[in-house]
């Protein structure tokens, strides 16, 4: 059997895939898996054994930001179990120190005080300025689904994000169609963080999104998944 597998970004659940797993479960096997605080190691253990449990041999991967990392990890452990790969959102390279550190420092802070400050600290940056200033339903939901996040499993996940590795040199070997979504308003991972993605995998397509932040998905759902739709179409 085959499906779609949505993996979240961080700090969120799959309950940011609500609306396309909605549209698509009517139609084809769907899996959304949680696993904020785990390895992405152990978090493409869980994914599989999902699979293996839903009777689904093969998917295509749907990561958004720190779900593309998960995409790349997938694929080191389970090439044979990938239809295609849609990155939104992502990057293939590792943190940068900087990066590392502010990781690091988020999740001192984290386990200090808990969650209630990480929209105020996150959401800037994971929103596009259009979103932020006109939509705000969608500036509450993500607010309401980072609150739900327990600190000790953000924490852990803050670790697994600062030490991934490199996954640049895994692109040329990703011999599957993929499909490479980033908003035109995304400040965390640019399209021109994108295009490098796109121009390193064998069988890519790419398209920028308007008025479109970090969380693709919800900030632009309808183009979105005009995209996934037209890109689905090529699989089922």
């Amino acid at each position: 059997m085959r499906g779609v597998v949505f993996l979240h970004a961080f700090p969120y659940s799959p309950r940011m895939w609500e609306g396309e797993v909605a549209l698509l479960k009517t139609r084809l096997p769907v899996l959304a898996p949680h696993y904020l605080g785990l390895s992405l190691g152990k978090a493409a253990e869980k994914v599989l054994q999902e699979m293996d449990e839903a009777g689904l041999e093969q998917a295509v991967f749907v990561g958004l930001s720190m779900g593309g990392y998960l995409v790349f990890e997938l694929f080191r452990k389970a090439p044979e179990r990938f239809l295609g790969a849609v990155l939104s959102s992502t990057r293939a390279g590792p943190d940068s120190e900087e990066a590392k550190r502010n990781r690091y420092a988020l999740r001192e802070r984290v386990l200090k005080d808990g969650v209630g400050f990480l929209p105020e600290a996150l959401l800037p940056s994971h929103l596009g300025r259009t979103t932020q200033a006109t939509k705000p339903e969608v500036v509450e939901k993500a607010r309401a689904i980072i609150l739900e996040a327990s600190p000790e499993a953000v924490a852990e996940t803050l670790v697994a994000l600062a030490e991934r590795p490199d996954s640049t040199p895994l692109l040329s070997r990703m011999q599957v169609p993929a499909l490479v979504l980033v908003g035109e308003e995304d400040t965390l991972t640019p399209p021109e963080e994108a295009k490098r993605m796109w121009k390193a995998l064998p069988d890519a397509r790419m398209l920028i999104l308007p008025e479109t932040g970090h969380l693709a998905n919800l900030e632009n759902p309808k183009a979105f998944r005009t995209a996934l739709l037209g890109f689905l179409a090529e699989f089922f």
